[in-house]
């Protein structure tokens, strides 16, 4: 047989292709354990258990967690004996009839003696970071929905001993408290971190006492930055987290992966059932940190006063002005007098940027303000008629009682182009364009010359006015010495008195 005929025999044909076979097999087996090493040369194996297979686990991967797990522990270890719980009691009393068992009081009237006075006790838990220490005493950073009604606090530490503590501050407007105890052993005060720098997808650790587990330490990231519309009317811009936060997390620290203090654990938005659903809430700690001394200093927060009423400008609102890609407050109102008037700050104004920093809404434009000491000198940039203007502004101590003093809130009403909504809330006709009355202060100058909410202003001082541009264009250059409106109320059209500044 030559050798072509032993190339296409039957039995050299078998022959390649077991040789193939084997090599393919070969081949894959070898890849099969590469791909099983190629973490590491060494593995960690489970085996002599009856019933279970063998694991392989990667070693250098389980180096990686290992590592991650003791920064966990290490976080934990740093921050749970600063963090607290904070047990309170709130009494209130309440006249309770005596009627003996006769109902002389339905028939007769009271006599004397016949009510007696009754104390009711309610509970509370929440959480509490200790920040401040002074001596031996220690200041403990928390909520004021936690401590602020509070007739009897006690600090409940890491180790479980039990102090009494007594309240230093509130602040309702930020949420935020100050309670101070005594304690001659030292206790480890928590590291305050820079809230500015957080990013979303950060690490973030909650650590409180949920529902009374004390020192609960939980874990998850940051969801985003810069929320507003929590309860209370508070002006903060809360951290968001998916950490697990429940009622009595209020108070307790959010850390970073460094064990530094970020914020202060406040709310969650939940369903009916009020447990966590990965929507918890936290106050920045940049938020805090010069209440922290207010607090210690005078038992209260000092605010700048800046004298504006701001809105949030809505995207017709941003078309109408021309702010298209802006992000800033719209200054709907000025308090005559106030800083804002004095650095020509006017209605209609939109403040975008504080000393260079930019303001992304109403509640950071108000917390900038706040934190800025009165007597000191910002930098403000407005926008006026589509263009930029930079102003500056001397900050005053705020003052309620002139903050509430509407007869010097100019000119005392904010307007709104008519849109869909606008007719459906005022049962207007669909074909009815212009501008409508949305809010009306009282005894404010726009109150006293007659407006009313609901009216469509077609002129101010004589002259006719058709957008918010106008309005407010018209309202900075005719209305320096009087004031009046055109408006159309139901089927007549009328005009107002005269308001003299």
């Amino acid at each position: 047989m030559n050798f072509s005929q032993r190339l296409s025999s039957k039995n050299f044909f078998i022959f390649n292709l077991v040789l193939l076979g084997a090599i393919f097999g070969f081949s894959l087996a070898f890849l099969s354990f590469s791909c099983s090493t190629r973490f590491s040369s060494k593995t960690v194996k489970a085996q002599g258990n009856p019933g279970y297979s063998d694991v392989v686990i990667p070693e250098d991967a389980l180096k990686i967690a290992e590592g991650l797990q003791t920064v966990f522990r290490s976080v934990a270890d740093k921050v749970l004996p600063s963090v607290v719980e904070l047990k309170t009691v709130s009494i209130r009393r309440q006249q309770v009839p005596n009627f003996n068992g006769i109902p002389w009081e339905f028939f007769f009237g009271p006599r004397d003696g016949g009510n007696q006075e009754r104390e009711y006790r309610s509970g509370g838990l929440g959480s509490g970071i200790v920040v401040r220490r002074n001596g031996d005493t220690y200041y403990v950073l928390t909520n004021n929905h936690v401590v602020g009604d509070a007739n009897e606090i006690v600090v409940a530490l890491n180790d479980g001993k039990e102090i009494p503590a007594v309240l230093v501050g509130k602040d309702e407007r930020k949420d935020l408290a100050l309670v101070s105890f005594s304690s001659a052993d030292p206790i480890p005060l928590a590291e305050l971190g820079d809230s500015d720098a957080v990013r979303v997808g950060d690490w973030s650790i909650a650590v409180g006492n949920p529902l009374g587990f004390m020192s609960s330490v939980t874990l998850g990231i940051v969801s985003a930055v810069g929320r507003t519309g929590g309860p209370g009317g508070n002006i903060n811009d809360f951290i968001q987290t998916d950490t697990s936060i429940n009622q009595g997390n209020s108070g307790g620290a959010l850390v970073n992966i460094r064990g530094e203090v970020i914020g202060i654990n406040t709310w969650i938005a939940s369903n009916s059932s009020g447990g966590s659903v990965g929507l918890g809430f936290a106050i920045p700690i940049n938020n805090a940190k010069r209440t922290i001394d207010d607090f210690i200093n005078s038992g209260e927060v000092s605010y700048g006063w800046l004298g504006v009423s701001l809105a949030e400008a809505d995207r017709e609102t941003v078309q109408a002005l021309g702010l298209e890609g802006k992000r800033g407050a719209l200054a709907t109102q000025v308090f005559l007098g106030s800083p804002a008037d004095k650095a020509g700050i006017q209605p209609g104004d939109f403040i975008t940027h504080i000393n260079g920093r930019e303001m992304r809404g109403v509640n950071p434009l108000m917390l900038a303000v706040g934190d800025l000491k009165p007597g000191e000198r910002a930098d403000f940039t407005i926008f006026r008629a589509g263009a930029a203007q930079d102003l500056t502004v001397r900050i005053e101590a705020r003052n309620n009682e002139t903050a509430a003093e509407n007869s010097k809130l100019w000119p005392g009403l904010v307007v709104a182009a008519i849109n869909d909504a606008i007719r459906t809330a005022f049962n207007m006709d669909k074909d009815i364009q212009g501008l409508v009355v949305v809010q009306l202060v009282d005894k404010s100058p726009a109150s006293v010359v007659g407006l009313q909410r609901g009216d469509r202003i077609i002129g101010v001082n004589g002259e006719k006015v058709s957008n918010l541009a106008a309005f407010y264009r018209t309202l900075r250059e005719k209305a320096g010495k009087e004031l009046w409106f055109e408006v159309i109320r139901g089927d007549n059209t009328l005009e107002t008195l005269k308001y003299k500044r």
